[in-house]
């Protein structure tokens, strides 16, 4: 089962905010030729990055829920201008919805057991039908989603 990283996604207030930041990077990427992808920068290098690169994805953290994940496509190491090292994690194009998980706030990135993520609404949806996002963070702040 593949590993993952969930980390809190600062500065998006919602899936579409973080959707909006993710395509303005693909078309930045796009102009320049590249792969429309996204990235983020972090200052811990991952240990486990086969597992990581074996199917895993990087899961967000939104108003303490998480909401979404991105797959991640690759590790890059790299030097700052201060000389310090820092990876940069290269992600998917595609954010997809997950189901709602309680999450505290924590520093920086963990990783995520396969069998502890969140399944992916669309995988929901085929099971139960669709539940407006209110009712599902309600629902899953009783715990009972």
């Amino acid at each position: 089962m593949a590993l993952h990283l969930i980390k809190l996604c600062v500065g998006a207030d919602s899936i579409e905010d973080l959707r909006g930041w993710v395509a303005k990077r693909a078309l930045v990427a796009i102009a320049a030729g590249l792969e429309p992808c996204s990235s983020h920068t972090t200052r811990m290098i991952p240990k486990r990055t086969e597992e990581l690169l074996d199917g895993g994805s990087l899961y967000w953290v939104i108003k303490g829920q998480v909401q979404a994940r991105q797959r991640l496509i690759d590790l890059k190491t790299f030097k700052d201008a201060d000389g310090i090292t820092r990876c940069e994690l290269v992600l998917g194009p595609e954010v997809v919805e997950t189901e709602l998980q309680p999450k505290r706030a924590f520093q920086g990135w963990r990783y995520l057991k396969g069998e502890d993520a969140p399944r992916d609404l669309m995988s929901l949806d085929a099971e139960g039908g669709e539940l407006p996002l209110e009712l599902r963070r309600e629902l899953a702040e009783l715990g009972l989603l």
